[in-house]
């Protein structure tokens, strides 16, 4: 059945977008002239649900039609930008916006609910929350997400609501700066997917009261979850696939028999990975200390799936060695390294990292960042004399990227390998710095460089490219260089 098309001659005074505090929206005088298709009522109601939730309640200002749709949209985000706050706010109206709104819902179940109090830092809405989200969570409730501003008075989030209903439906949910204490009592989530808790007061114990009832979980993510001092994930999170724990600094044991956990990532802690079921692991991100070097000795063996491996060592101080083991699977490799932290640390070898490309024939793309703190290697300008290594087939590799490129002999050593046996290379790209540049029109300016000395060193890795490098690439390769920008890298010229 065909509607008519909706009125659009509604004056805005009294409508639902009085909740946006813009200029244009308040006058209450702009009436809309133009015409909307005349097309059936449900598919009106579809796009007005697909519509972002501060031009949903835009479009009800102008149609009864989309008035009523509006009191059933069942998506509300509720953040500076979707209540149409100025950025300079702190949070002035914001509860008695979500007020009005939330009048205008209560007829109808969410499946969305969204609280974000970020950029309004040591705002305290604490006081309102138990009343939203008694209103929030009701059967069919699908995503929760609230961030809060940190504050001295921590929230503690009730797992009262959580009734069987909401634990049915619930699939995703994330804290930020609160407290969740579940107990035993606490009924399963039978629905939940992804758990996110950053910077949320909980212990283990009241953690895995939580993951035992949740066996559909796949996304588990811990940021900054300081009173969890271990964590031994059950074999029965059958489907847990990915994990992040990032700088939970009291954590001292990761342990994991979750038979199909395949991505892991973390920083801020030393992984026994013997205690983490490895088999079935496709990406891994860590950041650990002189982790390269293991990484290539021990890593093949116990993660034979690895496709991505992503490693962030603030210190390495041995070479990487030629080993028999390879990583099949392996197709993306990333390396960030920091050189120059201690006064007595040794000359590193980059042109060791070779034994990677060695045990990876089927390495698509490389990726290496340095960062030169201070001196440590022989720069290529005082000994110009390349090593040479036997000839290799690379037959996969098709893009390497090099950021902080230096004048580093064995830097250069590496590069001039690679374009010589890397026979699939097809992009290289060298930045002697690293970031986007503002030449490009993205940004109004480069990423800055805190020291002369490194700016300095750009130069000469820039002049070790235009001397060295830029003579063995083939014709088939395309060579992108990021040269320092003559405004924002103007000090050390």
């Amino acid at each position: 059945m065909r509607s008519s098309i909706p009125d659009l001659s509604v004056k805005r005074k009294g409508l639902p977008c009085q909740e946006d505090d813009n200029d244009d929206i308040q006058t209450g005088k702009i009436l809309l002239t133009s015409s909307i298709p005349d097309l059936p009522e449900d598919i009106l109601f579809r796009i007005h649900s697909l519509m972002p939730m501060r031009e949903a309640a835009r479009a009800a200002c102008l149609s009864r039609f989309f008035l009523n749709s509006w009191r059933c949209h069942s998506n509300l985000i509720f953040n500076k930008d979707t209540i149409g706050l100025k950025r300079t706010s702190r949070g002035e109206n914001f509860h008695q916006k979500i007020d009005r709104i939330l009048r205008n819902h209560v007829r109808i179940s969410l499946k969305t609910f969204k609280l974000d109090y970020g950029g309004m830092c040591g705002f305290d809405g604490t006081s309102y929350l138990d009343r939203w989200l008694q209103f929030a969570l009701k059967p069919g409730i699908e995503e929760l997400t609230l961030v809060l501003a940190e504050t001295k008075r921590i929230y503690n989030f009730p797992c009262s609501h959580l009734s069987d209903g909401v634990r049915n439906s619930l699939r995703y949910l994330k804290l930020r700066h609160c407290a969740l204490h579940p107990t035993a009592e606490l009924g399963p989530l039978r629905s939940l997917t992804s758990l996110h808790l950053w910077f949320v007061s909980i212990t283990w114990d009241e953690l895995e009261c939580l993951l035992s009832n949740s066996l559909a979980l796949e996304q588990l993510y811990l940021n900054h979850c300081l009173e969890i001092r271990s964590m031994k994930l059950p074999s029965t999170l059958q489907r847990l696939s990915s994990l992040v724990v990032i700088d939970c600094l009291s954590l001292k044991v990761i342990e994991s028999k979750a038979p199909n956990l395949s991505s892991f990532y973390v920083r801020g802690h030393w992984v026994d990975f013997s205690r983490v079921e490895t088999l079935q692991m496709r990406k891994l991100d860590v950041g650990q200390t002189n982790f390269v070097c293991d990484a290539r000795a021990k890593l093949p063996s116990i993660m034979p799936n690895l496709e991505t491996l992503v490693i962030e060592s603030r210190c390495e101080v041995v070479d990487v060695p030629m080993l028999p083991t390879t990583f099949i699977y392996l197709k993306h490799l990333s390396i960030e390294t920091a050189f120059g932290f201690s006064t007595t640390q040794t000359q590193y070898d980059y042109l060791s990292l070779v034994s990677f490309l060695d045990a990876a024939p089927a390495l698509e793309t490389l990726i290496l960042q340095t960062l030169l703190l201070r001196t440590c290697n022989e720069s290529i300008f005082v000994d110009p004399q390349l090593r040479h290594m036997p000839e290799r087939h690379h037959g996969s590799l098709k893009s390497v990227k090099i950021s902080r490129f230096n004048s580093e002999k064995s830097l250069v050593e590496l590069i001039c390998y690679i374009l010589k046996n890397a026979v699939s290379l097809e992009h290289l790209t060298l930045d002697p710095i690293y970031g986007d540049r503002c030449y490009h029109g993205k940004y109004e300016h480069c990423a800055p460089i805190m020291k002369k000395e490194l700016l300095m060193e750009a130069r000469r890795g820039l002049l070790a490219i235009r001397t060295y490098v830029e003579k063995e690439v083939p014709s088939t390769v395309e060579l992108t260089v990021l040269e320092p920008c003559s405004r924002c890298h103007a000090i050390g010229y």
